[in-house]
């Protein structure tokens, strides 16, 4: 992250987004495939470490090193490159990445439980999470908050401003944050 300052000197809170073109490597059609969707390949890898399905869809275009289906994409061709020129700043944009993963955590972090008293007798239970469980039903019920794995999982940040598109360097900055950790893939579409 970084700050982008405006016309009037206001200061933005910003994010460095590295976006290079993206190859539409195959169609996948509802007669065909069962679903309509575009496969999109980025980034560059050795021949050796893909396999040889995987080789026989991009024959032709390249070696890629992610491949990613997206729904909803329209008169796409097989070879057709997308990059930053469809942006342009002041566009309002969706961007999707899985969130860092933090393991498995407890009640305090997780939920933001406030834990049990520092004193009135107790001694190993400030980070416990209390009663779990009613005496009538004698069971815990499904969805009670507890500790576990946290993170991972799938964020939609909605509605970044784009503050400025360079071309050639394959740089987007956005205003506000953006799930996951640095070098983490994003999706980003039009809001």
């Amino acid at each position: 992250m970084t700050q982008v300052f405006d016309e009037s000197g206001k200061a933005i809170p910003a994010t460095v987004i590295y976006a290079g073109s993206a190859t539409a490597v195959q169609i996948k059609t509802k007669e065909k495939d069962g679903y309509d969707a575009v496969q999109f390949g980025s980034g560059a890898r050795k021949e050796k470490n893909i396999a040889r399905a995987q080789l026989g869809a991009m024959k032709g275009l390249g070696t890629f090193a992610v491949l990613r289906e997206l729904t909803g994409a329209r008169d796409i061709q097989r070879g057709d490159t997308l990059d930053l020129s469809q942006f342009s700043p002041g566009d309002k944009v969706n961007v999707s990445a899985p969130s860092k993963g933090k393991g498995f955590q407890g009640v305090v972090k997780r939920h933001n439980f406030a834990g049990g008293p520092r004193t009135h007798g107790q001694k190993h239970t400030e980070r416990a999470p209390g009663s779990i469980g009613a005496t009538g039903p004698q069971r815990v019920f499904k969805g009670t908050r507890m500790a576990g794995r946290m993170g991972g999982k799938r964020i939609t940040v909605k509605n970044l401003t784009v503050l400025h598109v360079d071309v050639d360097k394959s740089e987007l900055i956005v205003s506000g944050a953006v799930p996951g950790r640095p070098g983490t893939l994003v999706e980003i579409k039009n809001a």
